[in-house]
């Protein structure tokens, strides 16, 4: 399945990403992420089919992920001075 491709990044979104597939329901999940210059809101399976297991939407271009109205990950812009 898709979480082989997540693995080598080991951290919080591997984890959500595997609570919400293997011990949760994961269509209760929101994922945000970037989409040139927007961020689109999917579900969860939603964003694994869409992206082709992270294939054409990668890992990097998440900006939050939700589950319900409560925010379990967000990803923050930081400046490069």
């Amino acid at each position: 399945f898709f979480y082989n491709k997540i693995m080598p990044r080991k951290g919080k979104i591997a984890e959500i990403f595997s609570k919400a597939i293997y011990a949760d329901n994961p269509t209760l999940y929101t994922v945000g992420y970037l989409d040139y210059d927007s961020v689109k809101e999917v579900t969860l399976p939603e964003f694994i089919k869409v992206s082709e297991n992270f294939e054409t939407i990668p890992i990097t271009r998440i900006r939050f992920i939700k589950k319900g109205n409560r925010i379990l990950f967000h990803k923050t812009k930081q400046k490069v001075n």
